[in-house]
C-alpha cells in the first residue's frame, strides 16, 4: 500500500510542474468536444440574420471566444488543479481524462 502511495505522490509532483500544459491539453480536448455542439447552438440563433453579419458574428466567436477561452480558462484550471493534494492530483487528473475520453467515445 506504502509502494502504492509513493507513486501516486510521485507522479502527482510531476504533474504538478506541467500543471499548465495538462490544463492546456484538457481545454483544447473539450473546445474540440463541445465546439460542434457550441456552433450548431449560434447558428440556430442568427440563423435569421444578414450574411455578412452572420458571418462576422460566427467569426468573432470562433476566434476571438474560443481564444479567449482558451488564454483565461487554462490558467484557471491550473489553479483548481493546484489546490489538489499530492495524493490526489494524479487520481483526479486521472478520472479528468477517463471522462474526456467516455465523453469523446460517446461522440
Amino acid at each position: 500500500m506504502d509502494l502504492l502511495l509513493d507513486l501516486i505522490a510521485t507522479v502527482s509532483r510531476w504533474t504538478r510542474g506541467h500543471l499548465h500544459d495538462i490544463s492546456l491539453a484538457i481545454m483544447a480536448t473539450l473546445l474540440v468536444l463541445f465546439g460542434p455542439g457550441i456552433n450548431a447552438w449560434v447558428q440556430q440563433r442568427i440563423g435569421g440574420l444578414n450574411f455578412v453579419f452572420r458571418t462576422l458574428l460566427f467569426v468573432v466567436l470562433c476566434a476571438v471566444g474560443y481564444g479567449l477561452a482558451m488564454i483565461f480558462l487554462t490558467p484557471w484550471l491550473a489553479k483548481g488543479l493546484g489546490y489538489f493534494n499530492n495524493y490526489a492530483l494524479a487520481p483526479v487528473l486521472l478520472l479528468v481524462f477517463f471522462l474526456i475520453g467516455v465523453i469523446a467515445d460517446r461522440n
